[in-house]
Protein backbone atom coordinates (compact mmCIF):
# COMPACT_ATOMS: atom_id res chain seq x y z
CA UNK A 1 0.00 0.00 0.00
CA UNK A 2 1.16 3.52 -0.68
CA UNK A 3 1.80 5.69 2.95
CA UNK A 4 1.70 9.21 3.02
CA UNK A 5 2.90 10.51 6.88
CA UNK A 6 2.29 14.22 6.89
CA UNK A 7 4.29 15.25 9.83
CA UNK A 8 7.88 14.52 10.59
CA UNK A 9 8.42 14.72 14.24
CA UNK A 10 10.38 11.53 16.02
CA UNK A 11 7.09 9.92 15.97
CA UNK A 12 5.78 10.48 11.82
CA UNK A 13 9.63 9.56 10.91
CA UNK A 14 9.74 6.41 13.09
CA UNK A 15 6.55 5.51 11.05
CA UNK A 16 7.57 6.11 7.86
CA UNK A 17 10.83 4.19 8.75
CA UNK A 18 8.61 1.23 10.21
CA UNK A 19 6.34 1.21 7.04
CA UNK A 20 9.38 0.86 4.83
CA UNK A 21 10.75 -2.06 6.75
CA UNK A 22 7.31 -3.79 6.43
CA UNK A 23 7.39 -3.56 2.78
CA UNK A 24 5.02 -0.55 2.40
CA UNK A 25 5.68 2.67 -0.14
CA UNK A 26 6.07 5.40 2.46
CA UNK A 27 6.23 9.30 1.72
CA UNK A 28 7.37 11.47 4.54
CA UNK A 29 5.79 14.98 4.70
CA UNK A 30 7.62 17.42 7.04
CA UNK A 31 5.52 20.62 7.45
CA UNK A 32 7.98 23.13 6.14
CA UNK A 33 10.03 22.61 3.33
CA UNK A 34 13.39 23.56 4.76
CA UNK A 35 13.10 20.52 7.39
CA UNK A 36 12.25 18.51 3.83
CA UNK A 37 15.47 19.49 2.26
CA UNK A 38 17.90 19.07 5.00
CA UNK A 39 16.13 15.66 5.64
CA UNK A 40 16.00 14.93 1.88
CA UNK A 41 19.14 16.28 1.59
CA UNK A 42 21.44 14.35 4.71
CA UNK A 43 19.04 11.30 5.04
CA UNK A 44 18.73 11.86 8.64
CA UNK A 45 16.00 13.39 10.54
CA UNK A 46 18.73 15.39 12.73
CA UNK A 47 15.98 17.79 14.92
CA UNK A 48 13.71 15.08 16.24
CA UNK A 49 15.74 11.18 15.39
CA UNK A 50 18.83 11.84 15.09
CA UNK A 51 21.51 9.10 14.17
CA UNK A 52 19.00 6.67 12.39
CA UNK A 53 19.32 6.64 8.77
CA UNK A 54 16.31 7.11 6.56
CA UNK A 55 16.65 4.75 3.08
CA UNK A 56 16.90 6.43 0.08
CA UNK A 57 13.24 4.54 -0.65
CA UNK A 58 11.38 6.66 1.17
CA UNK A 59 10.79 10.12 -0.22
CA UNK A 60 10.46 13.26 1.63
CA UNK A 61 8.67 16.44 0.20
CA UNK A 62 6.80 19.03 1.64
CA UNK A 63 4.58 18.56 -1.57
CA UNK A 64 1.50 17.61 0.00
CA UNK A 65 -0.31 17.81 -3.40
CA UNK A 66 2.48 15.71 -4.90
CA UNK A 67 2.51 13.05 -1.61
CA UNK A 68 -1.00 12.52 -1.98
CA UNK A 69 -2.00 12.16 -5.50
CA UNK A 70 -1.46 8.28 -5.44
CA UNK A 71 -1.37 7.33 -1.53
CA UNK A 72 -3.84 4.84 -0.22
CA UNK A 73 -3.83 6.31 2.86
CA UNK A 74 -2.88 9.48 5.36
CA UNK A 75 -1.35 9.19 8.36
CA UNK A 76 -1.91 12.27 10.50
CA UNK A 77 1.40 12.61 13.10
CA UNK A 78 0.74 16.21 14.14
CA UNK A 79 0.43 17.19 17.81
CA UNK A 80 -3.94 16.91 19.05
CA UNK A 81 -3.87 20.71 19.00
CA UNK A 82 -2.67 21.03 15.45
CA UNK A 83 -4.60 18.18 14.18
CA UNK A 84 -7.66 19.97 12.98
CA UNK A 85 -5.26 22.56 10.87
CA UNK A 86 -2.88 19.57 9.34
CA UNK A 87 -5.94 17.68 8.58
CA UNK A 88 -7.60 21.22 6.38
CA UNK A 89 -4.38 21.32 4.62
CA UNK A 90 -4.44 17.85 3.56
CA UNK A 91 -8.17 18.34 2.41
CA UNK A 92 -6.87 21.04 0.40
CA UNK A 93 -4.01 18.98 -1.34
CA UNK A 94 -6.23 15.81 -2.42
CA UNK A 95 -7.19 15.55 -6.00
CA UNK A 96 -10.50 15.81 -7.32
CA UNK A 97 -10.64 11.57 -7.82
CA UNK A 98 -8.78 10.98 -4.54
CA UNK A 99 -7.57 7.62 -4.09
CA UNK A 100 -7.25 8.15 -0.49
CA UNK A 101 -9.12 5.51 1.47
CA UNK A 102 -7.97 6.00 4.86
CA UNK A 103 -7.04 8.85 7.06
CA UNK A 104 -5.32 7.77 10.47
CA UNK A 105 -4.89 9.81 13.82
CA UNK A 106 -1.32 8.64 15.73
CA UNK A 107 -2.04 12.62 17.78
CA UNK A 108 -2.99 11.22 21.35
CA UNK A 109 -4.87 14.84 23.39
CA UNK A 110 -8.88 15.99 22.86
CA UNK A 111 -8.62 19.30 21.17
CA UNK A 112 -9.49 22.80 23.28
CA UNK A 113 -12.72 24.33 23.12
CA UNK A 114 -14.50 21.06 21.46
CA UNK A 115 -13.27 18.23 23.45
CA UNK A 116 -13.31 16.16 20.32
CA UNK A 117 -11.28 13.05 19.56
CA UNK A 118 -8.35 13.03 17.16
CA UNK A 119 -10.81 10.59 14.96
CA UNK A 120 -13.66 13.35 15.19
CA UNK A 121 -11.81 16.39 14.26
CA UNK A 122 -10.40 14.21 11.13
CA UNK A 123 -14.00 13.11 10.07
CA UNK A 124 -15.43 16.90 10.91
CA UNK A 125 -12.33 18.03 8.14
CA UNK A 126 -12.29 15.12 5.56
CA UNK A 127 -15.78 14.02 4.95
CA UNK A 128 -15.92 10.66 2.88
CA UNK A 129 -12.80 9.33 3.98
CA UNK A 130 -12.97 6.65 6.38
CA UNK A 131 -10.98 7.69 9.37
CA UNK A 132 -9.53 6.31 12.36
CA UNK A 133 -6.38 5.51 15.24
CA UNK A 134 -3.33 3.58 15.51
CA UNK A 135 -2.26 4.04 19.19
CA UNK A 136 -0.40 1.99 21.81
CA UNK A 137 2.77 2.14 23.75
CA UNK A 138 5.40 2.80 21.58
CA UNK A 139 8.43 5.05 21.95
CA UNK A 140 9.29 6.55 18.79
CA UNK A 141 13.47 5.91 18.84
CA UNK A 142 12.51 2.02 19.23
CA UNK A 143 10.23 1.73 16.63
CA UNK A 144 12.59 3.41 14.50
CA UNK A 145 15.07 1.27 15.28
CA UNK A 146 12.52 -1.94 14.54
CA UNK A 147 12.63 -2.93 18.52
CA UNK A 148 9.44 -5.22 19.02
CA UNK A 149 5.92 -3.30 19.32
CA UNK A 150 2.42 -3.82 19.32
CA UNK A 151 -0.60 -0.92 18.68
CA UNK A 152 -4.06 -0.54 17.84
CA UNK A 153 -5.66 0.28 14.82
CA UNK A 154 -9.33 1.41 15.62
CA UNK A 155 -12.20 2.34 13.61
CA UNK A 156 -16.04 2.28 13.76
CA UNK A 157 -16.00 -0.98 12.08
CA UNK A 158 -13.29 -3.68 11.11
CA UNK A 159 -14.21 -4.51 7.31
CA UNK A 160 -12.12 -5.91 4.72
CA UNK A 161 -10.52 -3.01 3.96
CA UNK A 162 -9.15 -2.30 7.38
CA UNK A 163 -7.70 -5.73 7.28
CA UNK A 164 -6.09 -4.92 4.64
CA UNK A 165 -4.96 -1.92 6.12
CA UNK A 166 -3.50 -3.86 9.53
CA UNK A 167 -1.95 -6.43 7.31
CA UNK A 168 -0.27 -3.54 6.12
CA UNK A 169 1.02 -1.89 9.13
CA UNK A 170 1.97 -5.00 10.52
CA UNK A 171 5.46 -6.63 10.36
CA UNK A 172 8.29 -9.01 12.20
CA UNK A 173 9.01 -5.68 14.53
CA UNK A 174 5.40 -4.34 15.35
CA UNK A 175 2.10 -6.49 15.77
CA UNK A 176 -1.28 -4.20 14.99
CA UNK A 177 -4.59 -5.32 16.47
CA UNK A 178 -7.65 -3.92 15.54
CA UNK A 179 -10.25 -2.37 17.47
CA UNK A 180 -14.21 -1.55 16.91
CA UNK A 181 -13.93 0.59 20.37
CA UNK A 182 -12.66 4.01 18.75
CA UNK A 183 -13.73 5.88 21.86
CA UNK A 184 -12.17 3.78 24.27
CA UNK A 185 -8.71 3.76 22.36
CA UNK A 186 -8.51 7.51 22.06
CA UNK A 187 -9.67 8.13 25.57
CA UNK A 188 -7.03 5.75 26.66
CA UNK A 189 -4.13 7.72 24.77
CA UNK A 190 -5.58 10.91 26.03
CA UNK A 191 -5.93 10.24 29.54
CA UNK A 192 -2.41 8.00 29.69
CA UNK A 193 -0.74 11.05 29.07
CA UNK A 194 -2.89 12.85 31.96
CA UNK A 195 -1.51 10.10 34.87
CA UNK A 196 2.43 10.03 33.47
CA UNK A 197 2.94 13.64 34.50
CA UNK A 198 0.89 13.12 37.64
CA UNK A 199 3.52 9.98 37.89
CA UNK A 200 6.72 11.94 37.20
CA UNK A 201 5.52 14.19 39.68
CA UNK A 202 5.83 10.90 42.09
CA UNK A 203 9.63 10.52 40.98
CA UNK A 204 10.21 14.09 41.47
CA UNK A 205 9.44 14.58 44.75
CA UNK A 206 11.21 11.01 45.58
CA UNK A 207 8.09 9.04 46.84
CA UNK A 208 9.24 5.83 45.88
CA UNK A 209 8.04 3.07 44.14
CA UNK A 210 5.01 2.01 46.81
CA UNK A 211 3.60 5.70 46.03
CA UNK A 212 3.79 5.10 42.11
CA UNK A 213 2.24 1.90 41.99
CA UNK A 214 -0.69 3.40 44.08
CA UNK A 215 -1.09 6.04 41.67
CA UNK A 216 -0.49 4.10 38.70
CA UNK A 217 -3.18 1.50 39.87
CA UNK A 218 -5.86 4.28 41.00
CA UNK A 219 -5.03 6.33 37.81
CA UNK A 220 -6.71 2.89 35.72
CA UNK A 221 -9.82 2.69 37.74
CA UNK A 222 -10.26 5.79 37.04
CA UNK A 223 -9.61 5.87 33.68
CA UNK A 224 -12.38 3.41 33.47
CA UNK A 225 -14.71 5.35 35.29
CA UNK A 226 -13.76 8.30 33.22
CA UNK A 227 -14.17 6.75 29.49
CA UNK A 228 -16.90 4.68 30.03
CA UNK A 229 -19.02 7.63 31.44
CA UNK A 230 -18.06 9.21 27.74
CA UNK A 231 -19.12 6.40 25.77
CA UNK A 232 -16.53 3.85 25.84
CA UNK A 233 -16.15 -0.07 26.47
CA UNK A 234 -14.51 -0.72 29.82
CA UNK A 235 -12.09 -3.59 28.43
CA UNK A 236 -10.74 -1.11 25.90
CA UNK A 237 -8.80 0.02 28.88
CA UNK A 238 -6.76 -3.15 29.73
CA UNK A 239 -5.81 -3.16 26.47
CA UNK A 240 -2.72 -1.39 24.63
CA UNK A 241 -4.25 1.91 24.69
CA UNK A 242 -4.96 1.86 28.14
CA UNK A 243 -2.96 -0.36 30.49
CA UNK A 244 -0.32 -0.51 27.78
CA UNK A 245 0.07 3.09 27.03
CA UNK A 246 0.38 4.04 30.56
CA UNK A 247 2.93 1.58 31.99
CA UNK A 248 5.19 2.71 29.20
CA UNK A 249 4.64 6.41 29.36
CA UNK A 250 4.77 5.99 33.26
CA UNK A 251 8.30 4.38 33.55
CA UNK A 252 9.74 5.20 30.28
CA UNK A 253 12.38 7.39 30.69
CA UNK A 254 12.05 8.52 27.22
CA UNK A 255 8.52 9.89 28.33
CA UNK A 256 8.07 13.23 27.84
CA UNK A 257 5.13 13.69 29.88
CA UNK A 258 6.74 11.58 32.63
CA UNK A 259 9.59 13.44 32.56
CA UNK A 260 7.85 16.87 32.66
CA UNK A 261 5.99 16.03 35.77
CA UNK A 262 9.16 14.90 37.43
CA UNK A 263 10.88 18.22 36.85
CA UNK A 264 7.58 19.99 38.49
CA UNK A 265 7.76 17.49 41.50
CA UNK A 266 11.46 18.76 41.66
CA UNK A 267 10.51 22.51 41.78
CA UNK A 268 10.54 23.50 38.88
CA UNK A 269 7.52 26.14 37.53
CA UNK A 270 5.18 24.86 35.11
CA UNK A 271 5.87 28.45 32.89
CA UNK A 272 9.71 27.67 32.95
CA UNK A 273 9.22 24.06 31.19
CA UNK A 274 6.76 25.39 28.79
CA UNK A 275 8.50 28.53 27.50
CA UNK A 276 10.47 27.46 24.25
CA UNK A 277 10.14 24.06 24.39
CA UNK A 278 10.67 22.73 20.82
CA UNK A 279 8.72 19.35 21.85
CA UNK A 280 5.32 18.92 22.97
CA UNK A 281 3.82 17.34 26.32
CA UNK A 282 0.09 16.54 24.84
CA UNK A 283 -0.45 15.33 28.97
CA UNK A 284 -0.52 19.36 29.21
CA UNK A 285 -3.10 20.75 27.15
CA UNK A 286 -5.00 17.49 27.29
CA UNK A 287 -5.22 18.11 31.04
CA UNK A 288 -6.89 21.29 30.41
CA UNK A 289 -9.47 20.24 27.58
CA UNK A 290 -10.15 16.91 29.67
CA UNK A 291 -11.06 18.64 32.85
CA UNK A 292 -13.18 20.60 31.48
CA UNK A 293 -15.03 18.09 29.83
CA UNK A 294 -15.62 16.19 33.20
CA UNK A 295 -16.54 19.51 34.50
CA UNK A 296 -19.15 19.43 32.24
CA UNK A 297 -20.32 16.00 32.20
CA UNK A 298 -20.29 16.01 36.08
CA UNK A 299 -17.03 13.31 35.84
CA UNK A 300 -15.78 12.45 39.40
CA UNK A 301 -12.04 12.35 38.52
CA UNK A 302 -9.73 13.31 41.63
CA UNK A 303 -6.64 12.47 40.10
CA UNK A 304 -7.29 14.87 37.11
CA UNK A 305 -8.85 17.10 39.31
CA UNK A 306 -5.62 17.27 41.02
CA UNK A 307 -3.42 17.38 37.82
CA UNK A 308 -5.48 20.39 36.74
CA UNK A 309 -4.73 22.26 40.07
CA UNK A 310 -1.23 21.61 39.23
CA UNK A 311 -0.56 22.65 36.05
CA UNK A 312 -2.86 25.53 35.65
CA UNK A 313 -3.84 26.56 38.85
CA UNK A 314 0.12 26.63 40.68
CA UNK A 315 -1.29 23.71 43.12
CA UNK A 316 2.04 22.21 45.09
CA UNK A 317 2.75 18.96 43.66
CA UNK A 318 2.75 17.73 47.68
CA UNK A 319 -0.18 19.56 48.82
CA UNK A 320 -2.32 17.59 45.89
CA UNK A 321 -0.81 14.43 46.82
CA UNK A 322 -1.86 15.01 50.18
CA UNK A 323 -5.34 16.12 49.17
CA UNK A 324 -5.52 12.55 47.02
CA UNK A 325 -4.52 10.71 50.23
CA UNK A 326 -7.13 12.28 52.74
CA UNK A 327 -10.34 11.55 50.65
CA UNK A 328 -12.77 9.88 52.35
CA UNK A 329 -11.88 6.31 53.07
CA UNK A 330 -13.75 3.63 51.04
CA UNK A 331 -14.30 0.25 49.01
CA UNK A 332 -11.28 -0.37 45.94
Amino acid sequence: MRFTVVGAGAWGTAFALHLHRAGQHATLVPRRAEQAQAIAASRENADYLPGIPLPPEIMVTSDLVAALAEADAVLLACPSQALRETAARVQAALPVRPRLQFALSLAKGLELGTHLRPSQVIAAVLPGVAVGTITGPTNAGEVARGMPSAMVLAVPAVTTEVQAVQTALSGPSLRVYTSDDVAGVELGGCLKNIYAIAAGCVDGLRLGDNAKAALLTRALAEMVRVGTALGARPDAFFGLSGFGDLVATCYGAWSRNREFGQQIGEGRTVAELMSHRRTVVEGYKTTESMHGLCVEKGIDAPILREMHAILYEGKPPARALNALMTRGLKRE
